[in-house]
């Protein structure tokens, strides 16, 4: 018969074993989670509109939407660790034209958007309407990205804008940090010139395609540009709420470098596309702001984009 005492270290060691056990799965558990935790670089919400085919169609447009959400959302496009609260928020909002032969022939309207520090307030980073969009697809058709490879023009494009999205909001948290994923994009624009889809070359007058947005944002002239981007939203935006005045005097001394950049390249698109962003922002910031800052605002703004002059006019009217 055993002793009291052997009794007690025995009871003792079966505790510390269950203590052992439960630890082991508290950690299980909380690696899980962590694990859960990290997530894609996309939120991407994906609208196709197939309202100009027929409606025996419809069917094929919504497995695409479907597709196309999953593919955005699921694939990790960087070896960064990002979770769900900073995954970026964005759209793609598909135009079907026409379908024949399974070619779609579509345009598509991609946008990006950034949340600006301690406040529920999102800032528009990216909005840019591509009308060159054709590509073939059969219902239940696996979309499938090859790095290095030119497979299919529809996940080219995509993978085209998520590498763009990327560099954008990385460029607003640091000097130049978009440059990898540009180059990223960059890369897929070398690869597609190889193929007979529009929207890859450079041509005449083709201001406004991946070509051009991709060698804008690369190139030297832009460099100023992209460096007032970061403090626009670093140095400007996020420091709203700390202390306004200073925030939009920062925004306001980096105005002219968008001058400068218009005047350097006056077809380039990477300025049209800020304005496209920020137009409605820009009105909010400075139609508050000092009568020297509202009147070099509106002097900059009208002299960048003067088809706009009406808008720009209306940071004087407080």
């Amino acid at each position: 018969m055993n002793s009291p005492e052997k009794s007690q270290k025995f009871k003792i060691k079966i505790m510390a074993e269950k203590i052992k056990c439960l630890k082991i799965y508290i950690l299980a558990v909380f690696l899980s989670f962590s694990g859960l935790a990290k997530a894609q670089e996309l939120n991407a919400t994906v609208i196709v509109n197939a309202d100009q085919v027929e409606p025996a169609f419809q069917s094929i447009f919504a497995t695409l939407q479907m597709s196309i959400q999953d593919f955005l959302n699921n694939r990790r496009w960087t070896d960064m660790s990002f979770t769900n609260q900073e995954r970026i928020e964005c759209t793609f909002n598909l135009v079907v034209r026409r379908l024949e032969n399974n070619v779609v022939t579509a345009e598509l309207t991609v946008q990006s958007r950034r949340p600006v520090f301690n406040s529920s307030y999102f800032s528009p980073m990216f909005n840019f309407r591509d009308t060159e969009i054709e590509f073939e697809y059969n219902e239940h058709d696996q979309l499938e990205f090859i790095d290095n490879a030119f497979d299919s023009n529809l996940t080219a494009i995509l993978a085209f804008y998520a590498y763009i999205i990327i560099g954008y909001d990385m460029d607003s948290f640091s000097r130049l940090g978009g440059t990898p994923y540009f180059r990223m994009a960059e890369n897929i624009v070398a690869l597609a010139q190889s193929s007979s889809y529009g929207g890859w070359r450079a041509e005449l007058g083709a201001s406004r395609n991946r070509h051009a947005l991709v060698s804008n944002l690369l190139d030297e002239a832009f460099r100023r540009y992209r460096n007032f981007f970061y403090e626009y939203h670093l140095l400007g935006l996020d420091q709203m709420t700390i202390n306004m005045t200073n925030a939009r005097a920062r925004i306001s001394e980096g105005l002219p470098v968008l001058r400068e950049a218009n005047r350097a390249r006056p077809t380039a698109v990477v300025i049209g596309i800020f304005l496209d962003a920020k137009a409605d922002e820009l009105v909010n910031i400075f139609s508050e702001a000092t009568q020297q800052e509202r009147e070099r605002a509106v002097e900059v703004l009208s002299d960048v984009a003067p088809t706009r002059l009406a808008q720009w006019e209306r940071i004087n009217r407080r």
